[in-house]
């Protein structure tokens, strides 16, 4: 979902030559929004947001929503404030699966080369499939088409000679529209963005390079690379001018790996009480360990989130001795990390765990303590773990459930047979 800055400039005709042009970008409009107003033909033309408790922030928002100021992620209580007109839907994730799935089948009776880079978006090269099914340009048309005709939603595409252009692309594209830059056409579509546009310019980024007068893309692209070095460091100072001259040599990946596994949640009401806090913290362990588990990575690093009643954000890292997919290790580094968090005396609105620094199971090199080669606790674990998964592949996730105690988690097993 695309959310970078856009300038008015940039939405004129870049010219029609896609002939060195492989590279799409395809974004689906609102897609959580879109996925309820298509189940829900009625609510269309009106704003439509999705959202959980009063408590939890908006996931998805119609443009019709998005006209008063209404944004993803934003609290909903604010969100009420904005449009207190908008039709209020939970999200309903298993729906979103499904038309992600259906979208990415779609994308993939185009071409192999698609690598989806969230439930909504991909990156495709068609450079293969050209000349079975027309020009870059047509075959975005017939994407477009094809998404409508099946999902009943619309999405928006970019066409490019790389894949930071294409995104860029389909952004100014926004909503349900098609934008072609041509090769030659790259660097003076870049010069007529502010620099937050570039990928790798967050907040601070953005604040430190306004400090050095670099607002532009223009202008970053103008500053001697030395000074650019000098202001974001080597590397950081050597990518942001590539991008700014149009320099972008990735190619489609359709392997992509996660490069994070996590999960989190939002209280109900904010929380003083700890030892609620780290109950909570044993089951997003056990839900990442889970997830690590089925995708046969291990997490090298452990990290944690923590949001204040203020909305200030907080997170801490650790690195593992030896890479890990165990709820009870996750949860043990989790829990003192968020202990070591200062919480100003706040109560705790939020709290997430994730797994970090992933690699292969069957690559990654594990290193057993001497307690793990003495005890075996490290063996028994694992087949508690395995006993867990096999538990909720047959009954589903509530059937079994981690406990704490004072020693830290156990597993609590409900009277089942395996087999």
């Amino acid at each position: 979902m695309s959310r970078g800055p856009r300038a008015e400039g940039a939405h004129r005709s870049w010219g029609t030559q896609d002939s060195d042009c492989s590279i799409l970008h395809v974004d689906m409009d609102a897609f959580f929004a879109s996925v309820e107003v298509a189940r829900r033909p009625h609510l269309r033309g009106l704003p439509v947001i999705v959202a959980g408790s009063e408590r939890a922030v908006v996931l998805a928002a119609t443009y019709e929503a998005r006209a008063f100021g209404v944004r993803s992620a934003m609290p909903v209580g604010a969100a009420r404030r904005l449009c207190p007109q908008a039709v209020y839907i939970p999200p309903d994730h298993a729906a979103y699966r499904a038309a992600s799935e259906e979208l990415m089948e779609i994308l993939r009776e185009v071409t192999t080369l698609v690598e989806p880079i969230s439930v909504d978006e991909a990156f495709l090269d068609v450079s293969g499939a050209r000349r079975r099914l027309g020009s870059s340009t047509s075959i975005a048309r017939q994407i477009r088409e094809r998404v409508q005709a099946r999902l009943g939603i619309t999405c928006s595409v970019g066409v490019a000679s790389s894949k930071f252009v294409a995104k860029l692309a389909s952004t100014h594209a926004k909503p349900d529209g098609m934008m072609l830059i041509p090769r030659d056409a790259t660097v003076a579509f870049l010069r007529t963005l502010p620099v937050g546009a570039l990928w790798g310019v967050g907040g601070k980024t953005e604040e430190n390079l306004a400090r050095w007068g670099i607002s532009t893309v223009a202008e970053l692209a103008d500053t001697d690379p030395m000074v650019l070095r000098q202001i974001l460091g080597e590397a950081a100072g050597a990518h942001l001018h590539d991008l700014a001259w149009g320099r972008d040599a990735r190619p489609v990946e359709p392997t992509r790996t996660e490069q994070s596994i996590g999960a989190e949640t939002t209280f109900a009401t904010d929380v003083y009480d700890m030892s609620f806090v780290e109950s909570k913290l044993l089951d997003l362990a056990d839900r990442c360990a889970h997830r690590l588990r089925a995708q046969e990575v291990l997490a090298r690093t452990v990290s944690v989130k923590v949001r204040t009643s203020d909305f200030r954000t907080l997170t801490r890292s650790r690195s593992l001795v030896s890479p890990s997919d165990s709820g009870h290790e996750i949860y043990l580094v989790a829990r003192e990390l968020v202990s070591s968090v200062d919480l100003r005396g706040l109560p705790v609105r939020l709290v997430g765990v994730r797994g970090e620094g992933l690699e292969r199971r069957s690559t990654a090199v594990l290193q057993l303590t001497l307690e793990d080669a003495v005890g075996g606790k490290t063996e028994q674990q694992r087949l508690a773990d395995a006993a867990m998964d096999q538990v909720r592949m047959r009954f589903g996730r509530s059937a079994i459930r981690p406990a704490a105690s004072g020693r830290g988690p156990t597993t609590v097993l409900p009277q089942v047979e395996l087999s």
